[in-house]
């Protein structure tokens, strides 16, 4: 008797009931090397259901993304925000509360019942140590320079935006003027974070805007030294990205696991390696080794949440008037 067909039926069932988790996220969390394919094969372990992620643009577009399609989204949970970005995602009525309760171990205290707190890492610039001798240790000293950056656009990136934030932060009133100054190294403004580190990469210019984490990358899976922080003296800006549940989501129970998961060691464990941020809870065993090589900022800058938009909206005035002259 020919069973095949019918087990083959009998399984074909069983996937079709299987529930789908949409996540929207950016396009290097989803690559082959970013934390996309292994936080994906931990979660349908201890769901039985299918993930899937949807790649969208850099972080900044996530928003421009939901915005534009409002509650009729396909996305379950959204994942690649960060707080420069979370009180304009939560007003435009699109998440719900998560619930979650995490032993975060991030720089700051965290109590925002709408995001979940994944990762976070300081803004930085990258150079290669065998090309750059004496790299700047300010703004002043980089605008002073005759090195040549590349850097992400404010409205489509998040890096891109937290340089933005960094400039407004150190500078105040006068970041327009720092601005004027700095534009002369600026190489080009890329769409998102992946284009201009390849730029970088390959030669295009001395420096590139990333995190003081990205060495880590090059040191651990390359066995290469050859790519360093700068250590700016203002300080280094803060990126804490999160995850949020869609509201109109038609598998909430789904999203809320996927959530707390977030939080769990299985997913933590993943992110130094394929993110190349710090966790936001230390996995148990720790951070790779590679990790202590890293600059540590003598001083951390970060914009509270609620504060952000107005902030950024006037900084963002004051990079395009720069930018434009």
């Amino acid at each position: 008797m020919k069973t095949f067909p019918v087990i083959a039926g009998a399984l074909m069932a069983t996937a079709a009931q299987a529930e789908t988790l949409t996540v929207y996220t950016y396009d290097s969390f989803t690559s082959e090397w970013g934390p996309g394919p292994a936080v994906e094969a931990a979660f349908e372990a201890e769901c039985g259901c299918d993930l899937e992620f949807v790649a969208v643009g850099d972080g900044a577009e996530l928003l421009s993304r939901l915005k534009l399609e409002g509650a009729r989204t396909k996305a379950d949970v959204v994942l690649g925000l960060d707080t420069n970005l979370t009180a304009a995602a939560e007003a435009t009525g699109l998440f719900a509360p998560h619930g979650v309760t995490g032993d975060w171990t991030l720089p700051v205290d965290w109590a925002d019942a709408t995001f979940v707190p994944y990762d976070w890492g300081y803004f930085a610039f990258v150079y290669d140590n065998t090309k750059v001798s004496n790299p700047p240790k300010s703004f002043a000293e980089l605008a002073d320079s005759d090195l040549s950056i590349v850097i992400q656009d404010p409205r489509s990136s998040t890096p891109g935006l937290g340089l933005l934030l960094w400039v407004k932060s150190v500078y105040g009133d006068k970041a327009g003027e720092a601005w004027a100054s700095l534009n002369d190294q600026v190489v080009t403004v890329t769409k998102g974070w992946s284009e201009a580190y390849g730029m970088f990469l390959e030669g295009e210019a001395d420096m590139v805007l990333s995190y003081t984490t990205s060495p880590a990358y090059h040191l651990i899976a390359e066995e290469d030294a050859s790519k360093s922080a700068a250590a700016f003296s203002e300080g280094h800006y803060m990126q804490i990205e999160v995850a949020g549940k869609i509201a109109s989501t038609d598998v909430p129970e789904l999203a809320d696991q996927f959530l707390a998961f977030v939080g769990s060691d299985a997913f933590q464990s993943i992110i130094p390696t394929t993110n190349w941020m710090y966790p936001a809870v230390t996995p148990a065993a720790g951070l790779p080794d590679g990790f202590s090589t890293l600059i540590q900022p003598e001083k951390a800058l970060i914009v509270p949440a609620a504060k952000a938009d107005a902030v950024r909206d006037a900084a963002l005035t004051e990079w395009l008037a720069a930018s434009a002259k």
